[in-house]
Protein backbone atom coordinates (compact mmCIF):
# COMPACT_ATOMS: atom_id res chain seq x y z
CA UNK A 1 0.00 0.00 0.00
CA UNK A 2 1.44 3.37 -1.09
CA UNK A 3 2.23 6.33 1.26
CA UNK A 4 -0.81 8.51 -0.27
CA UNK A 5 -3.56 5.53 -0.34
CA UNK A 6 -5.50 5.37 3.68
CA UNK A 7 -5.78 2.11 5.92
CA UNK A 8 -9.66 2.33 6.17
CA UNK A 9 -9.06 0.05 9.56
CA UNK A 10 -6.44 2.50 10.44
CA UNK A 11 -6.49 4.85 13.81
CA UNK A 12 -5.63 7.84 11.57
CA UNK A 13 -8.80 7.46 9.30
CA UNK A 14 -11.22 6.51 11.72
CA UNK A 15 -10.31 10.14 13.50
CA UNK A 16 -10.52 11.91 10.62
CA UNK A 17 -14.36 10.56 10.38
CA UNK A 18 -14.55 12.05 14.04
CA UNK A 19 -14.15 15.07 13.03
CA UNK A 20 -17.47 15.21 11.04
CA UNK A 21 -20.23 16.81 12.56
CA UNK A 22 -22.52 14.45 15.22
CA UNK A 23 -25.28 13.02 14.51
CA UNK A 24 -24.41 12.44 10.86
CA UNK A 25 -25.01 8.58 10.08
CA UNK A 26 -22.04 6.42 9.97
CA UNK A 27 -22.57 5.86 6.09
CA UNK A 28 -22.60 9.75 5.07
CA UNK A 29 -19.49 9.92 7.20
CA UNK A 30 -17.41 7.12 5.54
CA UNK A 31 -18.39 9.15 1.73
CA UNK A 32 -17.46 12.23 3.04
CA UNK A 33 -14.33 11.08 4.05
CA UNK A 34 -13.53 9.21 0.94
CA UNK A 35 -14.76 12.25 -0.91
CA UNK A 36 -11.94 14.69 0.63
CA UNK A 37 -9.45 12.08 0.00
CA UNK A 38 -10.40 11.50 -3.28
CA UNK A 39 -10.06 15.62 -4.10
CA UNK A 40 -6.91 15.58 -1.99
CA UNK A 41 -5.09 13.00 -4.57
CA UNK A 42 -6.55 14.91 -7.51
CA UNK A 43 -5.16 17.78 -6.04
CA UNK A 44 -1.38 16.43 -5.65
CA UNK A 45 -1.69 14.41 -9.26
CA UNK A 46 -2.74 18.18 -11.07
CA UNK A 47 0.30 19.55 -8.86
CA UNK A 48 3.20 17.07 -9.30
CA UNK A 49 5.97 17.91 -11.39
CA UNK A 50 6.10 17.08 -15.34
CA UNK A 51 7.92 14.65 -16.75
CA UNK A 52 10.88 15.14 -19.49
CA UNK A 53 9.07 13.98 -21.75
CA UNK A 54 5.53 15.87 -21.06
CA UNK A 55 7.82 19.25 -21.04
CA UNK A 56 9.08 18.17 -24.97
CA UNK A 57 5.41 17.10 -25.83
CA UNK A 58 3.95 20.61 -24.50
CA UNK A 59 7.25 22.21 -26.30
CA UNK A 60 7.06 20.91 -29.56
CA UNK A 61 2.90 20.85 -30.32
CA UNK A 62 3.28 24.94 -28.73
CA UNK A 63 6.50 25.35 -31.33
CA UNK A 64 4.22 23.73 -34.25
CA UNK A 65 1.28 25.95 -33.68
CA UNK A 66 3.38 28.87 -33.92
CA UNK A 67 4.90 29.88 -37.59
CA UNK A 68 8.96 30.12 -38.02
CA UNK A 69 9.85 33.78 -36.85
CA UNK A 70 12.35 36.13 -38.07
CA UNK A 71 14.99 34.66 -35.05
CA UNK A 72 15.32 31.69 -36.98
CA UNK A 73 18.45 31.10 -39.05
CA UNK A 74 17.13 28.86 -41.93
CA UNK A 75 14.03 31.28 -42.43
CA UNK A 76 16.11 34.20 -42.48
CA UNK A 77 18.61 32.75 -45.13
CA UNK A 78 15.31 32.13 -47.15
CA UNK A 79 14.38 35.62 -46.95
CA UNK A 80 17.94 37.29 -47.96
CA UNK A 81 17.58 34.83 -51.13
CA UNK A 82 14.15 36.45 -51.70
CA UNK A 83 11.56 34.67 -49.96
CA UNK A 84 8.90 36.30 -48.46
CA UNK A 85 6.69 34.14 -45.78
CA UNK A 86 3.03 32.61 -47.03
CA UNK A 87 4.93 32.02 -50.72
CA UNK A 88 5.97 28.81 -52.04
CA UNK A 89 9.36 27.36 -52.32
CA UNK A 90 10.96 27.72 -55.59
CA UNK A 91 11.94 30.55 -58.46
CA UNK A 92 8.64 30.72 -59.43
CA UNK A 93 6.87 29.84 -56.18
CA UNK A 94 4.99 26.72 -57.29
CA UNK A 95 6.45 24.38 -54.37
CA UNK A 96 5.64 23.87 -50.68
CA UNK A 97 4.49 26.06 -48.67
CA UNK A 98 3.36 24.75 -45.94
CA UNK A 99 6.32 22.99 -43.60
CA UNK A 100 6.75 19.22 -44.14
CA UNK A 101 4.07 17.41 -41.10
CA UNK A 102 6.72 15.91 -38.34
CA UNK A 103 5.52 12.23 -37.85
CA UNK A 104 6.90 11.36 -34.40
CA UNK A 105 7.72 7.19 -34.38
CA UNK A 106 6.27 5.53 -31.12
CA UNK A 107 7.26 1.91 -32.04
CA UNK A 108 10.15 -0.18 -32.85
CA UNK A 109 9.56 -1.18 -36.06
CA UNK A 110 12.36 0.22 -38.72
CA UNK A 111 12.06 2.43 -41.71
CA UNK A 112 9.79 0.92 -44.52
CA UNK A 113 8.19 -1.42 -41.86
CA UNK A 114 4.71 0.39 -42.79
CA UNK A 115 5.11 0.04 -46.71
CA UNK A 116 6.31 -3.89 -45.62
CA UNK A 117 3.05 -4.19 -44.16
CA UNK A 118 0.58 -2.91 -46.55
CA UNK A 119 2.00 -5.10 -49.20
CA UNK A 120 1.81 -8.50 -46.99
CA UNK A 121 -1.36 -6.95 -46.16
CA UNK A 122 -2.19 -6.54 -49.93
CA UNK A 123 -0.64 -10.16 -50.81
CA UNK A 124 -2.67 -11.65 -48.60
CA UNK A 125 -5.71 -10.17 -49.71
CA UNK A 126 -4.96 -11.20 -52.83
CA UNK A 127 -4.08 -14.90 -52.16
CA UNK A 128 -7.90 -15.18 -49.96
CA UNK A 129 -9.48 -13.74 -53.50
CA UNK A 130 -7.59 -16.06 -55.50
CA UNK A 131 -8.74 -18.74 -53.24
CA UNK A 132 -12.38 -17.48 -53.30
CA UNK A 133 -12.39 -17.65 -56.97
CA UNK A 134 -10.55 -21.23 -57.08
CA UNK A 135 -13.55 -22.50 -54.92
CA UNK A 136 -16.19 -20.63 -57.19
CA UNK A 137 -14.50 -22.42 -60.22
CA UNK A 138 -14.47 -25.74 -58.25
CA UNK A 139 -18.00 -25.43 -57.53
CA UNK A 140 -19.35 -24.23 -60.85
CA UNK A 141 -17.46 -27.03 -62.15
CA UNK A 142 -19.00 -29.71 -59.59
CA UNK A 143 -22.44 -28.38 -60.15
CA UNK A 144 -21.83 -28.40 -64.50
CA UNK A 145 -20.70 -32.10 -64.09
CA UNK A 146 -23.23 -32.86 -61.76
CA UNK A 147 -26.00 -31.38 -64.41
CA UNK A 148 -24.15 -33.62 -67.08
CA UNK A 149 -24.54 -36.91 -65.08
CA UNK A 150 -28.24 -36.65 -64.47
CA UNK A 151 -28.66 -35.85 -68.04
CA UNK A 152 -26.93 -38.60 -69.53
CA UNK A 153 -28.40 -40.79 -66.68
CA UNK A 154 -31.84 -39.54 -67.88
CA UNK A 155 -31.06 -40.03 -71.46
CA UNK A 156 -29.93 -43.68 -70.68
CA UNK A 157 -33.04 -44.46 -68.93
CA UNK A 158 -35.04 -43.34 -71.60
CA UNK A 159 -32.89 -45.01 -74.31
CA UNK A 160 -33.51 -48.14 -71.94
CA UNK A 161 -37.40 -47.92 -72.20
CA UNK A 162 -37.18 -47.50 -75.58
CA UNK A 163 -35.36 -50.84 -76.42
CA UNK A 164 -37.56 -52.68 -74.48
CA UNK A 165 -40.48 -50.86 -75.78
CA UNK A 166 -39.03 -52.37 -79.32
CA UNK A 167 -37.85 -55.46 -78.14
CA UNK A 168 -41.75 -56.74 -76.76
CA UNK A 169 -42.86 -54.82 -80.30
CA UNK A 170 -40.43 -57.17 -82.17
CA UNK A 171 -41.64 -60.07 -80.74
CA UNK A 172 -45.48 -59.79 -80.79
CA UNK A 173 -45.16 -58.84 -84.68
CA UNK A 174 -42.77 -61.90 -85.55
CA UNK A 175 -45.02 -64.19 -83.89
CA UNK A 176 -47.50 -62.66 -86.23
CA UNK A 177 -45.67 -62.80 -89.50
CA UNK A 178 -44.77 -66.63 -88.12
CA UNK A 179 -40.99 -65.87 -86.96
CA UNK A 180 -40.65 -68.14 -84.05
CA UNK A 181 -36.76 -67.28 -83.75
CA UNK A 182 -35.25 -63.69 -83.49
CA UNK A 183 -32.66 -62.66 -85.92
CA UNK A 184 -30.76 -61.52 -82.62
CA UNK A 185 -31.16 -63.12 -79.23
CA UNK A 186 -31.51 -58.87 -78.04
CA UNK A 187 -34.26 -58.82 -80.57
CA UNK A 188 -36.81 -60.15 -78.29
CA UNK A 189 -37.04 -59.66 -74.44
CA UNK A 190 -34.88 -61.58 -72.48
CA UNK A 191 -37.14 -65.04 -71.32
CA UNK A 192 -36.51 -65.75 -67.47
CA UNK A 193 -33.18 -68.03 -66.85
CA UNK A 194 -31.98 -69.46 -63.97
CA UNK A 195 -28.59 -68.44 -62.13
CA UNK A 196 -26.62 -70.49 -63.79
CA UNK A 197 -27.54 -70.03 -67.29
CA UNK A 198 -27.07 -66.44 -66.96
CA UNK A 199 -24.02 -66.78 -65.55
CA UNK A 200 -23.02 -68.73 -69.41
CA UNK A 201 -24.85 -66.03 -71.50
CA UNK A 202 -22.55 -63.32 -69.38
CA UNK A 203 -19.56 -65.59 -70.45
CA UNK A 204 -20.76 -65.22 -73.93
CA UNK A 205 -21.22 -61.86 -74.05
CA UNK A 206 -17.77 -61.02 -72.18
CA UNK A 207 -16.01 -63.36 -75.11
CA UNK A 208 -18.01 -61.07 -77.96
CA UNK A 209 -15.53 -58.82 -79.74
CA UNK A 210 -18.19 -56.35 -80.58
CA UNK A 211 -19.89 -54.86 -77.90
CA UNK A 212 -23.19 -53.08 -78.53
CA UNK A 213 -24.38 -50.15 -76.60
CA UNK A 214 -27.86 -50.07 -75.60
CA UNK A 215 -28.05 -47.01 -78.23
CA UNK A 216 -26.98 -49.02 -80.67
CA UNK A 217 -29.18 -51.91 -80.01
CA UNK A 218 -32.31 -49.20 -79.75
CA UNK A 219 -30.92 -47.83 -83.85
CA UNK A 220 -30.63 -51.04 -85.22
CA UNK A 221 -33.59 -53.11 -83.74
CA UNK A 222 -35.70 -49.81 -84.84
CA UNK A 223 -34.19 -50.13 -88.10
CA UNK A 224 -35.39 -53.81 -88.58
CA UNK A 225 -39.01 -52.92 -87.21
CA UNK A 226 -39.17 -50.02 -90.09
CA UNK A 227 -38.03 -51.85 -92.80
CA UNK A 228 -39.44 -54.99 -92.31
CA UNK A 229 -42.86 -54.75 -90.08
CA UNK A 230 -43.60 -50.63 -91.37
CA UNK A 231 -43.67 -50.14 -87.74
CA UNK A 232 -42.86 -47.35 -85.51
CA UNK A 233 -42.65 -47.12 -82.02
CA UNK A 234 -42.54 -43.66 -81.23
CA UNK A 235 -45.90 -43.32 -83.06
CA UNK A 236 -47.14 -46.83 -82.04
CA UNK A 237 -48.52 -47.63 -85.39
CA UNK A 238 -47.62 -50.35 -88.13
CA UNK A 239 -48.16 -48.42 -91.82
CA UNK A 240 -49.33 -49.92 -94.92
CA UNK A 241 -45.99 -49.92 -96.30
CA UNK A 242 -42.95 -48.22 -96.57
CA UNK A 243 -44.58 -45.31 -98.97
CA UNK A 244 -47.23 -44.68 -96.03
CA UNK A 245 -44.42 -45.16 -93.34
CA UNK A 246 -42.01 -42.75 -94.85
CA UNK A 247 -44.67 -40.24 -96.08
CA UNK A 248 -46.68 -40.40 -92.13
CA UNK A 249 -44.03 -40.84 -89.63
CA UNK A 250 -41.91 -37.90 -88.44
CA UNK A 251 -38.53 -39.54 -88.67
CA UNK A 252 -36.71 -42.75 -87.37
CA UNK A 253 -35.54 -41.11 -83.88
CA UNK A 254 -37.20 -40.02 -80.76
CA UNK A 255 -36.17 -36.41 -81.43
CA UNK A 256 -38.01 -36.08 -85.11
CA UNK A 257 -41.13 -37.17 -82.68
CA UNK A 258 -40.83 -34.56 -80.21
Amino acid sequence: MSDEEDDYMSDTFLNKIQDVKPGVSMVRRVKETMKRELKHKEANINNRQKTFKEKERESRDAALKNSISNDNKGFALLQKMGYKAGQGLGKEGAGRVDPIPLNIKTDRGGFGIEELRKRKAQEELEQYRQKVRAKQQNEAKSLEDFRSRVRTEREEKKIDGDLRRSQRACEQLDNQKGISVPREDWYWPKAEIDDEEEEEEKGQEEDEIVELTIFDKLQILTSYLRGVHFYCIWCGTTYNDEEDLCGNCPGDTAADHE
